[in-house]
């Protein structure tokens, strides 16, 4: 069978029914951890970071090993990319060599330009515009505790803070092709691109979902099955914590805010989280707090993703046992 070199570089990248088989098979890894193992050999798959990461180098290392794999972790600080070779060059040094490459960078251009001239399945780790593994993650959660993959589809989201940034816009654009229900608030200036929200109501359209973008945090979650949020500074803007914060106070996810979602709405956060200030300790230390179950399932979405991107490119579908 003829295999097809794919990527996933943002969340639109695979369709309804593609990522409905990813988070089918990151449930079957959720029961049995070496389920599938795509890099038995070992086979390397060379795993980037330009920037620091905690659940990101613990996820894709354990992860690759757990698949039967050998995760090369390169960071920038160690690697000729961090001295200023072109990213074109890397790229085809790599894929003599590995069987995948998963980066976590800075701009956008620089996971599509490795995606360009890889061989091999690339994947976008994180960049500054989208965080695709994270989101199938926060699926997975969903999928765990609320009845499995298929009663994704209809379910409301709400994501709050800052509508600006990559979480923003993969909430919006996964959320679209899982036929979900997406809304997000976030202050005036600090609102998604309306290219992506474009790209999210179209896609959502296409699946029964729909998107709606507000100021008001109220009216993003009330009634929503699951609520979201991420730390206000991003990486890198710690110093300018006090300046930078004040616009979001009013989106803090607090006991008060989260009764206005359904009884047993669940709240997850991408983490690090900083308690008191996107969200208090109530909340993300409560009873509906399914963080570090979302965490986990980090693990177990990416190697599903990952196990994907394999049996597509060699042509091989019993890689994804009984969902081929």
């Amino acid at each position: 069978m003829t295999g097809q070199l794919r990527h996933m570089l943002r969340d639109d990248d695979v369709n309804h029914e593609e990522q409905k088989q990813i988070l089918e098979l990151g449930m079957r890894f959720r029961a049995n951890r070496f389920y599938s193992r795509p890099f038995e050999g070992p086979q390397a798959v060379a795993v980037l970071f330009d920037k620091p990461s905690t659940r990101t180098r613990s996820s894709f290392s354990i992860g690759v090993a757990e698949l039967g794999g050998y995760p090369l972790v390169i960071d920038k600080s160690s690697s000729q990319l961090g001295r200023g070779e072109p990213v074109a060059d890397t790229a085809r040094v790599l894929t003599h060599m590995a069987y995948g490459i998963v980066w976590r960078t800075f701009g956008q251009d620089r996971v599509e330009e490795m995606a360009k001239y890889a061989t091999c399945p690339v994947v976008n780790a994180l960049t500054d515009q989208f965080h695709p593994c994270q989101i199938l993650a926060d699926f997975l959660t969903i999928a765990q505790f609320r009845g499995g993959v298929d009663a994704l589809k209809g379910k409301t989201i709400a994501y709050v803070g800052d509508a600006a940034n990559n979480m923003s816009n993969s909430y919006l654009l996964g959320g679209a092709v899982a036929g979900m229900h997406v809304r997000v608030a976030g202050p005036q200036g600090y609102l998604p691109d309306p290219v992506i929200v474009a790209d999210a109501e179209r896609i959502a359209a296409e699946n029964g979902g729909s998107i709606l973008v507000t100021t008001d945090a109220k009216e993003a979650v009330k009634d929503a099955d699951c609520v979201f949020t991420d730390t206000w500074v991003s990486m890198g803007e710690e110093a300018e914590y006090a300046i930078r914060s004040k616009p979001f106070w009013n989106y803090q996810v607090n006991d008060e805010l989260m009764a206005l979602a359904k009884p047993d709405a669940l709240f997850q956060h991408c983490l690090p989280a900083y308690r008191g200030k996107e969200v208090t300790a109530s909340v993300i230390d409560g009873p509906q707090s399914v963080v570090w179950d979302e965490a986990e399932n980090r693990l177990h979405a990416q190697k599903a993703l990952l196990t994907w991107l394999v049996a597509q490119q060699r042509g091989d579908m019993s890689l994804l046992g009984d969902l081929a």
